[in-house]
This record gives structure tokens, C-alpha cells and sequence, in this order.
């Protein structure tokens, strides 16, 4: 069983796609912050405020991504893969902190007090164009999510180790709901006539960007804690680990993502006891080495000597 055009589509999300993000949302912002300024609404200004974030956010996964591809060192001696992480996981406190507060905030304020927009057909106009920009990103990062998705979207946003396009697809998601939320809010203001649905659609994409944002900061921890490699992976390590002669038994095979791309492997194994040690030298080698061939992301692999006793005694 081959998992290595699997692992390659899970490796992470291409930079191409963090920068169609990148620009969309650069020329979304301009356009809201424009629009808001003419029209006067909240919703148009939570939105801008938004996009804005998205970019910063983009910025910060592009920095992460350079950085976790630099070489290990003897400070970092695993590499700096799980930068990765730790910047997916900054982008999750800024989608909650700013995305979600300022959009909360400036709803409230709207709501006390209410000022009618105006110009609603520019707004209007706006919203469609960057509804359309969003959809061109969110098209991308399904793209590559997809591509190493198995089973339902749910599970593969719990399984996934690909943080970069988990915070795209997110974003992009909760930004064509606030577009909706946004359009929806400016046209009630206009038929009843009262600016309080245009801040009260600010409140729930707000509270939309913060749910999303929750997920984040769940899955982005996990990563950088350190996840395990896929059961079905394991499994197969297991048996290619155990079908090579002279192997007793395996007992453990343990794993952690450093990165998309980057797993590290320890292998808990019972040998022959007539062998001799070369010949366990030999062994342990030979399963480094299929190990390494058959699943590219394997880093590095370490394989352990255990006897049964030794496993029952530490039981």
C-alpha cells in the first residue's frame, strides 16, 4: 500500500494559494473601507476591518512557511517545522482578538447608536465584487484541501495536519458568510428603514469569525503540542516493520508531525534471540530505510530493541 501521492497532496497548502488569499483580500479591503466610508455602514466597515486581518494573517503564514523549511541545527536539532504551527496558531488568536472583537464592538456601538447608511447601492456593488474575489480564494484552498481529504469535511478538518490551508479555507468560509450577514443586514436597514440590522449583522459575523476562530485555535493547538501520523500510516509502518525476517513482533510504533511534511518515527521491536547483533544491525537498517522509501514524510526513523520480557516488566 503507497501512500506517498497521499502524503504529498497532505504536505501543505501551496503558497500559490496563500497568495491568491493574499491578493483578494488586499483588493477586498481597499474596496470596503472605500464603500464605508461613503455609505456609513457598520456592517461595510467590520468587513473591511476583516479583510485586513485575513491579509495580516496571510503575511504570518507566509513568514511561518519560510521558516519551518530551515535546515535543523544543533539548537533545533528536529528542524523548525512546527514554526508552521506556532504561526497558524498566532492567526488564530488574531482572527478571535481582532476579526471577531472589532466586529462585536463596532456591531454594539452601531446598535446604540444607529446612524442610516447611505450610497447602499455602492456597498451593494462592493459586496458582490468581493463575494466573488472570496470565492476565487476559497476555490483554491479547497483545491488543496481536497486533494488529501478522506472522508467527510469534518473529519479531515479534525485530521489534517495542513494548518496553513485549514486557516485559509476557514477564513474564507467565515468571510463569504459575513458577506451574506453584511448584505442581508444593509438591505433589512433599507426596507424597515432602521440602521439596527446593519449593526446587529456585524454582532453575528462576528460571532461567526469567533466560532471559527475557536476551531483554530483547537486544531492549531493540537498541532504544535504534536499529532500523531495518520492510523492507516501507523498500521502499514506496523506490518512493514514486522514482516521482515529475523522481527518477533512490534510493539510500538509511536509518531509525531514536526510539519505537514515531517514525521518522526519510533519503532518498539522484538527480535530473534538466535540472531546476532550485526544481524540486528542489519535489520534495523533495512526497516529505516523501507520506512523512509515508502512514506516520504518520514524524517527520520528510530527502531528500538525490546524483548517481551522487557515490554511485560515496563507494563
Amino acid at each position: 500500500m503507497t501512500f506517498r501521492g497521499t502524503y504529498r497532496a497532505m504536505a501543505g497548502g501551496s503558497t500559490r494559494t496563500i497568495l491568491i488569499a493574499l491578493g483578494a483580500n488586499l483588493g477586498i479591503a481597499a474596496a470596503k473601507f472605500m464603500a464605508a466610508a461613503i455609505t456609513g455602514s457598520s456592517a461595510m466597515l467590520t468587513e473591511g476591518v476583516h479583510s485586513m486581518v485575513d491579509s495580516t494573517n496571510q503575511l504570518l503564514l507566509l513568514h511561518g512557511r519560510s521558516r519551518a523549511v530551515k535546515p535543523a541545527d544543533a539548537l533545533h536539532p528536529f528542524g523548525y517545522g512546527r514554526e508552521l504551527y506556532f504561526w497558524s496558531f498566532i492567526v488564530a488568536i488574531l482572527v478571535f482578538a481582532l476579526g471577531a472583537g472589532v466586529s462585536v464592538y463596532e456591531g454594539v456601538l452601531h446598535i446604540l447608536h444607529p446612524e442610516p447608511a447611505e450610497s447602499p447601492l455602492i456597498a451593494f456593488i462592493v459586496l458582490g465584487v468581493a463575494f466573488g474575489l472570496e470565492g476565487w480564494s476559497i476555490l483554491a484552498a479547497l483545491g488543496d484541501f481536497n486533494r488529501g481529504r478522506r472522508g467527510s469535511v469534518w473529519s479531515a478538518i479534525r485530521d489534517t495536519k495542513d494548518a496553513p490551508t485549514l486557516v485559509i479555507l476557514l477564513e474564507d468560509s467565515g468571510a463569504l458568510v459575513g458577506l451574506v450577514l453584511a448584505a442581508l443586514g444593509l438591505g433589512l436597514s433599507l426596507i424597515t428603514g432602521s440602521p439596527l440590522w446593519d449593526g446587529l449583522a456585524s454582532v453575528l459575523i462576528g460571532l461567526v469569525l469567533g466560532a471559527l476562530a475557536l476551531i483554530l485555535l483547537y486544531e492549531a493547538k493540537g498541532l504544535l503540542i504534536g499529532e500523531a501520523a495518520d492510523p492507516q500510516m501507523v498500521a502499514a509502518i506496523r506490518s512493514s516493520a514486522a514482516a521482515h525476517p529475523g522481527v518477533v513482533c512490534v510493539h510500538e510504533v509511536l509518531t509525531v508531525h514536526s510539519a505537514p511534511t515531517m514525521v518522526t518515527v519510533i519503532i518498539s521491536a522484538d527480535f530473534d534471540d538466535t540472531i546476532t547483533a550485526r544481524d540486528v544491525e542489519r535489520i534495523v537498517l533495512a526497516i529505516e530505510t523501507q520506512v523512509s522509501h515508502q512514506f516520504p514524510i518520514v524524517a527520520r526513523v528510530y527502531v528500538r530493541p525490546r524483548d517481551s520480557s522487557t515490554q511485560a516488566l515496563d507494563g
